[in-house]
């Protein structure tokens, strides 16, 4: 990883939910996904994405920008149509919370 801007706010658990702005690209500078364009943060649990998200997000702090280069065995691995590819990602980490017990 490579941070772009250090975060001041709390650090995420696996077991929260985190809500993020990023990017996601190939090395080759294709975009293949994006909350940016989509006008709105993402929002899911930290142990719900790939490995190599769930790690970064952990050592991260709500307000941090960071650039990600995650090889594929931390990615998809061999599983669907981004199987076998190392991806990258800008990542800024807006907030974390503890996950909303089940049921509510």
């Amino acid at each position: 990883f490579r941070s772009v801007k250090e975060g001041t706010g709390a650090g995420p658990l696996a077991t929260d939910t985190v809500r993020v702005h990023y990017r996601g690209s190939f090395p080759d500078g294709r975009e293949f996904d994006s909350s940016y364009k989509r006008g709105q943060p993402a929002t899911f649990p930290v142990s719900g994405v790939i490995p190599g998200w769930t790690e970064a997000l952990q050592l991260m702090k709500e307000g941090a920008q960071w650039k990600l280069a995650i090889p594929a065995n931390l990615a998809y691995g061999d599983r669907g149509p981004l199987a076998g590819q190392v991806l990258l990602f800008d990542v800024e980490l807006i907030s974390a919370a503890p996950a909303a017990p089940a049921g509510k």
